[in-house]
This record gives C-alpha cells, structure tokens and sequence, in this order.
C-alpha cells in the first residue's frame, strides 16, 4: 500500500499542472511513496497532447495521466482519479493551481494524521503568489452562515467557529479545509462514498468533511506547519455563470443537510434579493432567473458540456 495518492485535474491549463506537478516532485523526498493521478477532464485536445507530452518530459515513473472526453467537473474529475489510484493510506487533493513551497510537505501532513487518532481530514496554510496569507479555514454552508455571516457566527460561538483570519501557530479542527489542498484518510473517504459527483462545482470539501464528521465523528484540521501557493480563480474564470453554478450548489447542499424547509426559506431569500437588485444589473437579472425556474441543477453547468472528439 502507498502511503499517499495525489490527486490532481486539469481543465484547459496545462501549463498550470505541469508547474504544480513539478513543484510536488522538487520538494518532496523518499520520505514518503506516493503516486500523481492526473485527470485531463475534457480539456480542449490541444491543451491534453500539451499537458501528455510535458508530463513526459518530467521522466517520473510516478505520474498516471488519464483523460475524460467530457468535463465532469470538480468532484467527479477527483472521483475519477480515486478510481485509477492505488491502494492508499490517503489522498491528496490538490488543485492543478497550486504550488508546493516547502520540503516534505506530504510527509509532514501524513506525520500529523497518523498521529491524530481523530483527523480524518486536513490541510495546509493556503498563500497568495505575492505571499500573503490566504484563510485557510472556513464554516459549513448553512442557511445560518448565508443569513448571518461568517464574522458573525465567529463572535457569537468561537469555539464551534473559529476565526478564519486570525493567524495559527497550531493545528486547529474546523468546519472544513479549502478543496485547494485536501489531504484525506482514505478508508474514511472511501467509507462515506467519497466526494458527492452531483456538485459539479464549489462546496464539494465542505460536504466531504460534514459527512465524516457526522458519520464518523473525525474532525477536519488546519495544519499551519506546512504552505503552498494558490492562484486563486486561475483554473476557473470567473462569470455569471459560475456565481450561478455557486448558488445552485448551496441550494443543494442546503436539502441535502438541512432538508426542503430550510432550503426553500434560502431560495425565497435568495430570489427576492435577487429581485430587487436585478433592474440594475443584467447579470443579476440571469442569476434571479435561475432561482426563479427553482435553483436546482438541472440549470448546472454539467448539463452545458460537449464531448470532446478525442
């Protein structure tokens, strides 16, 4: 059994991948066994053959590179690595944006969860390219998070909500880890049937570390000891679309974990927030329609992708 499978997607940035690829190798050493599983996930056939022939030029017996014809998304494009990866002791999700900046980062964090009998999730600290810091922590998406706000849950409960901006010099347990970088123990993730491929973007960690928490009763932690570089928004542009993608994930997260009630209370929320913004903003005007035909994934990206030729 290996002691890491790293998991890695690439959508139409393949010269992001190759670099995040390269750091992982540069810094890590025979510490740790570990494989990469690269999922092209429908990327334009340009950007795989480039991606394909780069990773080769790495000359790494580690790497794996397998391609889906059609965009799965987040989740699933994951799922699809698990799929082809060896037997593991954990996983390592990382974004194909990222970079790895210290030594033996995988060992350390493999260090940490062994011998924390109760992690069953957790992460390093998330840094910007100029070197700032990134929060690395974040609360579950609850109707109680979107109506109140973060800061606020924060004063009232800070030990149920730890505080997203402040600076750890220890691990702290969490509601959950940036899916930027998400190292799993993997017979929890297994056990609680990995990440949920109906999501086909954004909340995916939250919903992972909810289940193992709730099913398992481990909890997900921030390690600060270890850091990396995320390009925030590099792998994903950012639009209307993608905000919508965003609300109707919550919205089914919402059902999910806090049942019809609580998810209708947060459309209605949502659709008459919308409503009276959308006179002034088209874009709000795509988003108030989509809530308005009920903000459920049907309208998902997911339904929008074309398979590739080859």
């Amino acid at each position: 059994m290996l002691d890491v499978s790293c998991i890695y997607v690439n959508y139409n940035s393949a010269t992001f991948t190759v670099a995040a690829i390269r750091s992982l190798l540069e810094k890590t050493n025979d510490t740790v066994v570990y494989e990469i599983i690269v999922v092209d996930n429908g990327s334009a056939y340009e950007d795989y053959e480039l991606l394909k022939t780069s990773l080769e030029q790495l000359k790494s017996s580690a790497i794996k590179i397998y391609r889906s014809r059609i965009n799965t998304g987040f989740g699933a494009g994951n799922m699809l690595g698990v799929n082809f990866a060896s037997p593991s002791k954990y996983y390592a999700f990382i974004n194909n944006d990222t970079l790895f900046t210290q030594e033996n980062t995988l060992f350390d964090l493999k260090l940490f969860m062994d011998t924390t009998p109760d992690a069953g999730v957790c992460g390093p600290q998330m840094m910007s390219e100029n070197g700032g810091r990134i929060s690395s922590i974040d609360h579950h998406a609850t109707p109680m998070r979107q109506l109140l706000k973060r800061d606020v849950l924060e004063w009232i409960n800070p030990k149920k909500y730890p505080k997203r901006k402040k600076i750890y010099l220890h691990p702290v347990s969490c509601g959950y880890v940036p899916g930027s970088f998400m190292f799993v123990k993997a017979s929890s993730f297994n056990q609680v049937g990995g990440l949920d491929t109906a999501l086909f973007l954004y909340y995916e960690e939250s919903d992972l570390c909810r289940r193992i928490a709730t099913c398992l009763g481990e909890k997900t932690y921030h390690y600060p000891d270890q850091a990396y570089i995320h390009y925030q928004g590099k792998s994903t542009d950012k639009n209307i679309n993608i905000k919508i993608e965003q609300k109707l994930s919550l919205l089914y997260l919402t059902k999910k974990h806090h049942g019809r009630l609580a998810h209708g209370f947060l459309l209605y929320f949502y659709t008459i927030k919308y409503l009276l913004t959308s006179p002034f903003s088209s874009k709000k005007r795509k988003l108030f329609t989509a809530l308005l035909r009920g903000g459920s994934l049907n309208q998902s990206l997911r339904c929008k992708q074309v398979l590739q030729e080859k």
